[in-house]
């Protein structure tokens, strides 16, 4: 379940890495709050043993992406037990056999450490659920999405996971740590530029 695919090994000192893990053949890899807890759970005991920082995350009904900040061989094995160890989860809950996510995860370098690589990468997965139509712009907001890394950056959690890092983002986009409603409007632009309604 965790072979790892895509450039990670072929680009010059990528500072973090965004990877997407897919549900095999479209399958469902979160189907309740439980799930999705579980997954998070697990990711917080595999950024305790790799050291990995995570900058940005976003848990969708059937695909995850991670900006994650490691190096490419923990990277490789972390995502194998990450996986292997949710799919065990996920089976066990719901009664099926055999691999949950896709053969590999896809990995792309995000290169350099400041400005647009980081906070383009970082948009685009705090952007993803109104994309697919989870959160109604105008209403809820992008924050009212909760399986994402966006509402510990606009303050919306009340302890965010310790391997959580926001300051590289926010810098990125010149901001500071205490600009959380820039931020918001930043992000919530950005939203309403999509026209998504």
């Amino acid at each position: 379940d965790g072979k790892v695919t895509g450039d990670a090994m072929q680009t010059e000192s990528p500072w973090a890495y965004h990877v997407m893990a897919r549900g095999n053949y479209g399958d469902l890899v979160f189907r309740d709050d439980q799930d999705y807890t579980r997954f998070l759970q697990i990711l917080t005991e595999a950024c305790g043993w790799t050291g990995w920082r995570i900058h940005a995350y976003v848990l969708m009904p059937s695909h995850c992406h991670l900006l994650v900040e490691t190096t490419a061989a923990d990277l490789v094995a972390g995502m194998d037990w990450l996986q292997r160890s949710y799919t065990l989860h996920h089976n066990h809950r719901h009664h099926r056999l055999g691999p949950l996510f896709q053969d590999g995860c896809k990995v792309v370098p995000v290169k350099g450490k400041e400005g647009i690589y980081c906070h383009a990468v970082s948009t685009y997965i705090h952007l993803n659920p109104v994309r697919a139509k989870l959160v109604r712009i105008g209403q809820q907001g992008v924050k009212g999405y909760r399986w994402s890394s966006y509402p510990c950056y606009v303050n919306r959690v009340d302890s965010p996971p310790a391997w959580l890092c926001t300051q590289r983002v926010l810098t990125s986009l010149g901001l500071g740590p205490s600009d959380k409603q820039q931020y918001e409007a930043y992000i919530e632009g950005r939203a309403r530029q999509l026209g998504v309604q």
